[in-house]
């Protein structure tokens, strides 16, 4: 009890610092470039820009000079993209429609990948992806590859097919299609991006308040409270591994379920 009620006083003591709980307003910095502006850069959009920089780069320089016998650098890219082809293109649309879909889905898989690994990386510390706008574009993108792929298998039936589906009694459909329309156009991009940013968010928070009580107890703490910071402190680096794995489960599944929903687009029935 006195452990615990020591702790409570010295995070209360603002005065001397005091231990301050992450909150919302890190995934809203300040603008450091063009603020005012429409253009304007803070922290987190200068994290988008220099790892799309960086993944283009990578592939380039990997890619520009193929060679039968493959380096380390073009093995591990090869790795990678026949990963997303095998896995997730293949597997989900075939041999045909996963070739055709192929760019869509490893640019993607790629992409969310790069912006989600900033979080365990010092000095940018946060993901790219934490904040709704690039989930949102990238949930527009896979919706709008959806509705391509569906209209461009059936002009006429796959609008029809999705909001009234074959074998349901017409004196269903005023209940069925608001439902359909709800569940396949609707629901199915609002979780996409809920999914990818509530990770991220989440994770982010998460880390920053190991590692900030750390710093608390370390450096602040009085007597057996400093023992609390090597324990923050293990539980820090174990949640960064476990960050690792998230941020490249939350690639798959966003990639996968991508390419489900347009493998639903080119089903027979449409």
């Amino acid at each position: 009890m006195q452990l615990a009620s020591n702790l409570f006083v010295a995070a209360d003591d603002h005065s001397e610092g005091g231990f301050h709980a992450p909150s919302l307003d890190e995934f809203f910095p300040e603008a450091f470039l063009f603020a005012g502006t429409p253009f304007e850069i803070n922290r987190i959009m200068m994290i988008r820009i220099l790892m799309t920089i960086l993944v283009v780069l990578v592939f380039w320089l990997g890619t520009r000079n193929l060679r039968l016998i493959p380096t380390r650098g073009q093995s591990l890219i090869e790795m990678g993209l026949d990963f997303v082809r095998v896995n997730i293109a293949e597997e989900m649309l075939g041999k045909v429609d996963g070739k055709r879909f192929l760019p869509l889905l490893t640019s993607m898989f790629f992409m969310i990948f790069a912006f989600n690994i900033t979080g365990i990386i010092p000095g940018l510390n946060i993901a790219g992806s934490s904040v709704i706008g690039l989930p949102l574009v990238l949930a527009v993108v896979a919706y709008v590859a959806f509705i391509y792929a569906g209209v461009k298998k059936a002009p006429v039936g796959f609008f029809r097919n999705a909001l009234f589906p074959p074998g349901v009694p017409v004196w269903l459909y005023p209940i069925v299609a608001p439902i359909e329309f709800l569940s396949t156009f609707v629901i199915r991009p609002v979780t996409l991006t809920l999914r990818l940013l509530m990770n991220m968010v989440v994770g982010h928070l998460l880390l920053v308040l190991m590692f900030a009580a750390t710093h608390f107890f370390i450096v602040q703490g009085a007597g057996a409270i400093k023992a609390l910071g090597a324990a923050t402190l293990l539980f820090g680096l174990a949640f960064t591994l476990f960050e690792i794995l998230v941020a490249v489960l939350q690639a798959y599944v966003f990639t996968v379920l991508s390419a489900v929903y347009i493998q639903l687009a080119l089903a027979e029935e449409h």
